[in-house]
């Protein structure tokens, strides 16, 4: 089967993104406890996360230059990494510790997603297989289940520095188990083609389409579960269904994508998703009770699920010789600001108005990627 052939090539790469997996689900079940721990309003938290957008440019930066060099030691490098700058978000007990402490860790985060995302986008041009759907798949699962284990464990009254340990120790497994080994060959590079220029005519539109995905995909991981304690009345704790519903749902959208994409092309299925998860975030925002924000969520991750791992599948294959990780990377750099900024706005539209409002203004954001989807089709022509 395509799906085992692709879980052989990318065993490392689909470790490594479950690593990224388990510390944003379980940080995206937590923003409660933290927003309460350091005192801050709406507005306050979503300038505390937009301090991420800083680190997380800087990691997309760096991690084309760095990663190659650690080559088959990137992943485990990484995760060891995150592990470490983890420890500062739990010890942050003011908004600024917050911001700085979060500033470090979205730097790590983008090192390890950023530099898994180019080895994927190698590994489907030397091997001439899909990939990127299965790989981002299993962080959505991932995400999922630890999103819903650490809302299991704020139920039953455990306090965040009693869940710390587990993230850390879970980390590091998945960074050890992310080592490639003997079988890691470095990926063309742009030195080996010395006249190659960025076509940023595929590079803005591809960002365009990662920036809707982002902005939405972190906004609902870090804002459902207050959305849902807070505006619908779930028990204390019980909004982390959100996240866990989202990652799943996302999980299962990209499996289906991995067969998708044959049957409807890659910018079909990217169009499609765009507008699934637009619906979905409408239904979010305006739902009167839990059970149908739920539903919500999962449209939008069905949706949003295809968006990120086929806007990379198109980019690696429409890149010229050797420009792949460098147009890859600077699409990453804008469209991952995406991944912080949605935080940001949405803490600020919510303490000006409200969460409903908050979400319908994802919403079109997500609707907004449908016409780049036509432009990238037109500049990959």
């Amino acid at each position: 089967m395509a799906i085992l052939v692709a879980a052989r090539v990318s065993r490392a790469q689909i470790v490594s993104l479950s690593g990224v997996g388990v510390w944003l689900g379980a940080f995206a079940a937590m923003v409660p406890a933290f927003k309460a721990r350091i005192g801050a309003d709406d507005a306050t938290m979503g300038l505390v996360l937009m301090c991420g957008a800083a680190g997380g440019i800087l990691g997309m930066y760096f991690t084309p230059r760095l990663a190659p060099r650690l080559g088959r030691w990137h992943h485990p490098a990484a995760g060891l990494i995150l592990a470490l700058a983890c420890g500062l978000v739990f010890a942050a007990a003011t908004p600024l510790q917050f911001a700085a402490a979060f500033l470090a860790v979205a730097l790590a985060v983008a090192y390890w997603d950023m530099g898994t995302n180019m080895r994927i986008a190698a590994l489907e041009t030397r091997h001439g297989v899909h990939l990127q759907n299965l790989n981002h798949a299993m962080f959505a699962f991932v995400f999922g289940g630890s999103a819903l284990a650490v809302t299991l464990a704020r139920r039953a009254g455990w306090e965040p520095a009693e869940i710390y340990p587990w993230i850390v120790a879970a980390l590091a497994l998945f960074a050890a188990g992310a080592f490639e080994g003997p079988s890691w060959q470095p990926a063309p590079r742009r030195e080996d083609h010395p006249h190659a220029r960025i076509p940023w005519g595929l590079v803005l539109p591809g960002a365009g389409i990662l920036f809707a995905a982002f902005v939405t995909e972190n906004a609902t991981e870090s804002w459902s579960a207050l959305h849902m304690e807070r505006t619908l009345g779930a028990a204390h704790g019980a909004g982390g269904i959100g996240p866990a519903m989202f990652g799943v749902t996302m999980g299962i959208g990209r499996i289906f994508g991995q067969y998708l994409t044959d049957r409807l092309g890659d910018l079909r299925l990217i169009t499609w998703g765009a507008a699934l998860g637009a619906t979905g975030l409408v239904v979010l925002a305006l739902a009167p009770a839990v059970p149908l924000a739920v539903a919500g969520v999962a449209l939008f991750g069905l949706g949003v699920a295809v968006m990120v791992p086929t806007g990379n599948a198109v980019l690696g294959r429409v890149s010229p010789p050797g420009l792949q990780s460098d147009i890859i990377a600077r699409a990453w750099m804008i469209g991952f600001t995406g991944f912080f900024i949605g935080p940001s706005l949405m803490g600020a539209i919510s303490q000006a108005t409200s969460l409903r409002v908050a979400f319908l203004f994802a919403a079109a954001v997500m609707a907004a990627a449908i016409p780049l989807v036509a432009l990238l089709r037109r500049r990959g022509a």
